[in-house]
């Protein structure tokens, strides 16, 4: 509910198509990239600070007690917060706006079709019922091929390099991943939908992580648990890394043996896999 809020105010206030987007050399394009390396900062920073630097909820519903952030040599900078911080606004941000902007950029041109609310309200509650399956769908398909041996040592090990993860660590990604990563949102250039939806897909992918990737089950202020944060499974996937490659929305793990409940034979599993696998390679 949140990013569909943000996506209708946005779409109302800050971004509604008109001609000027006909044109990538208008003030509107610098208000798309400035928009988004504003809500990323905000969302992320917010959720970091409250989380890890003041201590708000101190490890109340933390999944993993241990410290989150690390300083490494492996990390850009030697520490894990700035690295997580660049990859995630100077490239994150950044491929994020290009897919956003060339959206909007083809609906002024009328190369991109679109539905209207009141003449399609069905499409538009149907493209908001679809979205989860549609995201976790492209997720599992996109992060097994990041996990192919080229691609991985190349693009992926990026990202996990964060086994202890916060908000930061969500988009913390090469830029060939952000462009694999967000590239779901293809789907709205070829199927008509409506620039809220687009929004509000963007939002999920691209502002989602800082949730799923902040280590708590929820936030809690005062004493009361008020949002859903972090994805155990995705939480299990950074530790044990072959596995959980899909999101719970949809059972591609489960229909491709991949799954991890987080109990102790999933994890036995998990490692015997990797060890057969080491053994094939060296053979």
């Amino acid at each position: 509910m949140l990013f569909l809020a943000m996506a209708v105010l946005v779409h109302k206030y800050l971004l509604p198509v008109s001609e000027q987007m006909k044109s990538l050399a208008g003030s509107w394009v610098a208000l798309v990239f400035l928009s988004n390396f504003l809500f990323m900062l905000i969302i992320a920073g917010s959720l970091h600070l409250f989380l890890f630097t003041f201590r708000l909820q101190g490890k109340q519903l933390k999944y993993d007690h241990r410290e989150s952030h690390e300083l490494s040599r492996k990390f850009t900078f030697h520490s894990q917060v700035r690295d997580n911080m660049f990859w995630s606004l100077v490239s994150g941000s950044t491929i994020w706006s290009i897919y956003e902007m060339l959206y909007f950029h083809g609906v002024a041109r009328g190369a991109i079709p679109t539905v209207t609310l009141t003449e399609h309200p069905f499409a538009f509650v149907l493209w908001l019922l679809a979205m989860p399956i549609i995201t976790s769908s492209h997720f599992y398909a996109i992060h097994r091929l990041l996990h192919w041996t080229p691609l991985y040592r190349t693009v992926h090990r990026l990202h996990h390099r964060n086994i202890h993860i916060g908000p930061w660590s969500g988009m913390a990604m090469h830029p060939v991943e952000h462009a694999f990563y967000i590239s779901s949102v293809l789907i709205h250039f070829i199927i008509p939908s409506h620039p809220v939806i687009l929004l509000m897909h963007l939002y999920g992918r691209c502002l989602g992580p800082a949730f799923s990737h902040s280590g708590f089950e929820k936030l809690i202020i005062g004493n009361s648990p008020v949002l859903d944060s972090a994805d155990f499974h995705h939480q299990l996937h950074h530790r044990y890394f072959e596995c959980n490659y899909g999101t719970a929305e949809t059972p591609w793990d489960q229909w491709f043996g991949t799954d991890h409940d987080g109990s102790q034979a999933a994890t036995e599993r998990v490692r015997a896999k990797v060890r057969a696998r080491a053994t094939h390679e060296h053979t």
